[in-house]
């Protein structure tokens, strides 16, 4: 992924500073949508906004941060074709994009350490997805979206 769209709650805002030059540092450009300090706000916003990047196309990728990841990766799945994951080590980070084909990964600043976020971001950037058996996964998860009656 060359372009990715970041966005973080209040908790996750000085983590995200880091993270934002760590992806800078590696020729990735990053479109950042929020919060812009460390005041108290909802990470639904910056879900929201991540996730509509995404889907839109004017990006490639999204990363978000809240306090576990949780809440903010949530809501970041409300939005069909976004397939988010909350990762608090590389190894899965890196297996949600080989078998998942996921788009955004989010993680939480109360739980994971700077050095171990940058392995978090840089083992789900090198994950490629596999396609194969796997696809026939992800194009089950996408009908989960299709109203049903």
């Amino acid at each position: 992924m060359k372009k990715i769209a970041f966005g973080c709650d209040h908790v996750g805002f000085l983590l995200k500073e880091d993270i934002v030059a760590h992806l800078l540092e590696q020729g990735i450009e990053v479109v950042d949508k929020g919060t812009w300090s460390g005041e108290r706000t909802d990470y639904p916003l910056y879900a929201s906004a991540v996730a509509g990047a995404v889907v839109s196309g004017e990006v490639e990728g999204g990363i978000l941060i809240c306090g576990t990841g949780v809440g903010i990766s949530i809501s970041a799945n409300k939005f069909p074709g976004i397939r988010a994951v909350v990762c608090s080590e590389p190894y899965s980070a890196q297996l949600s994009r080989q078998h998942n084909n996921t788009n955004i990964l989010a993680f939480g600043s109360r739980v994971v350490g700077l050095e171990l976020a940058k392995m978090i971001v840089d083992s789900w950037l090198a994950g490629q997805f596999e396609g194969g058996r796997h696809q026939v996964r992800v194009e089950a998860i996408s009908a989960l979206e299709q109203p049903r009656i």
